[in-house]
């Protein structure tokens, strides 16, 4: 069996938006959106305190897109209409023979319900089994992250259970969800 996850470079795109893998240029505009309180609010990152902190955080995954068998992929998400970048997403791919990816994302608080973050994650789940091949895509989220726990849930995740204070933000302990879906599970899109 060929392997399909043997990929360099992957721009995915969807209805709206573009995923295009993030560089050196995107640095002010990941800066900014990691800056925010409402993002950092479930981010176990914490907000960082200038740009050569951002620039420490994002400089491992561009240096991933040089590496033969990747175990990551890190994407800038911008607007298809206005070319405006709103956000970041990624996936962490196990590179086994269990075929998991995990996949994350956030966006910019002005492009919240906007139905984005469940765009986004369809278009990752998608990529997982269809340019990965993946048998698994998971993703965690804090049990207090609603509007994320509803984004997880509209792509056709299944909870499949609860990590005990295990997300370490601002000092204190958190809960996590855990949600996945299956290559053969139903999924519209």
């Amino acid at each position: 069996m060929e392997d399909k996850r043997k990929i360099e470079f992957v721009n995915l795109e969807s209805d709206r938006l573009l995923l295009e893998e993030i560089s050196w240029d995107d640095l002010a505009d990941i800066h900014r959106l990691n800056s925010q309180p409402e993002v950092d609010e479930f981010n176990t990152l914490g907000l960082p305190e200038n740009m050569d902190e951002t620039r420490k955080l994002i400089g491992p995954a561009i240096e991933e897109q040089s590496k033969e068998n990747r175990k990551s992929y890190t994407w800038k998400i911008v607007n298809k209409d206005s070319n405006e970048f709103i956000g970041m997403a990624g996936m962490f791919l196990s590179r086994d023979k269990f075929r998991l990816g995990e996949i994350y994302y956030k966006l910019i608080p002005s492009q919240w319900g906007k139905g984005y973050a469940t765009e986004v994650a369809k278009t990752l789940i998608k990529a997982g089994f269809e340019q990965f091949d993946l048998h698994k895509v998971e993703a965690g989220v804090a049990t207090s992250n609603i509007k994320s726990i509803r984004v997880l849930e509209k792509t056709g995740m299944t909870r499949e259970g609860l990590r005990r204070k295990i997300l370490p933000i601002r000092g204190q302990w958190y809960d996590n969800y855990h949600y996945a879906i299956v290559e053969d599970d139903p999924r519209d899109y």
